[in-house]
């Protein structure tokens, strides 16, 4: 069945979402995501691209980017492939690590445009990562409310009140606001958390999964099958951590 055509912005702003291959996780600690955040900022100030929000996850990764000197898909292969390549590098690993097709959505208005950017932030309260948005390090949060970095945020800000300090304000205010907003929605249900996980996998000398990956398959698998009998631990959940597929995991 052929793919379905993606829709084209006509504001040239997208909310874009690209996940681990087989859910995995794509950082490993936080130097990855520093690579990532300075990858955005090479394409940014290139001019390919602006960029006026971004969250990043263990496995997946939010962005709300404008097409200006390239198309989006232009942009997202060269974001994803030059992270890619470093990854696979740093990891002594090969092939896929971002799943095929990343997931996007249009952005043509400026209410949508607070509200995803809201969604996006509010990722890491609602998976448990954190208990307020100010602590969370890898969003675009603290660029709005802060400093930017690598964030075009006048434009937005400017949307709340013609007055910096007043329009930062109420950022602030609604970013903290409940909501029942679905955008590109991506949910986990997850018993214990993910660092929990990493841990278990750490007691055995893994302090990544690339790691894993590479120990021959009898090692690995008994590795997997002590710590999928811990209470708490999902298949799903392994499957998305390890890059391992959930059949392979089914059967230790």
């Amino acid at each position: 069945m052929p793919r379905i055509a993606r829709k084209k912005s006509e504001t040239g702003i997208y909310h874009i979402m690209i996940r681990g291959i087989n859910r995995q996780n794509i950082f490993e600690d936080e130097e990855d995501k520093q690579r990532l955040l300075t990858t955005l900022e090479r394409y940014k100030n290139e001019q390919i691209c602006e960029i006026y929000g971004y969250c990043f996850m263990d496995n997946h990764i939010h962005l709300i980017i404008k097409e200006t000197g390239e198309t989006i898909a232009s942009i997202i292969k060269k974001i994803s492939g030059s992270y890619v390549h470093w990854y696979n590098n740093k990891y002594d690993r090969y092939g896929h690590l971002f799943q095929e097709r990343y997931k996007s959505e249009v952005v043509e208005n400026d209410g949508y445009l607070l509200r995803v950017l809201r969604y996006i932030h509010q990722n890491p309260l609602k998976a448990g990562l954190t208990k307020d948005l100010s602590e969370y390090k890898w969003s675009s949060y603290h660029e709005y409310i802060q400093k930017p970095r690598i964030v075009k945020t006048d434009c937005v800000l400017e949307l709340y009140s013609p007055s910096k300090k007043q329009s930062i304000e109420l950022c602030k205010k609604y970013m903290h606001e409940k909501n029942e907003d679905q955008c590109l929605d991506y949910e986990e249900k997850i018993r214990m958390s993910d660092d929990e996980v990493r841990r278990c996998f750490s007691e055995y000398g893994l302090n990544n999964m690339s790691a894993l990956q590479q120990l021959e398959k009898s090692k690995r698998n008994e590795i997997i099958k002590r710590v999928k009998s811990a209470k708490g631990i999902t298949t799903r959940q392994l499957a998305r951590i390890t890059g391992i597929s959930r059949s392979v995991i089914d059967r230790t």
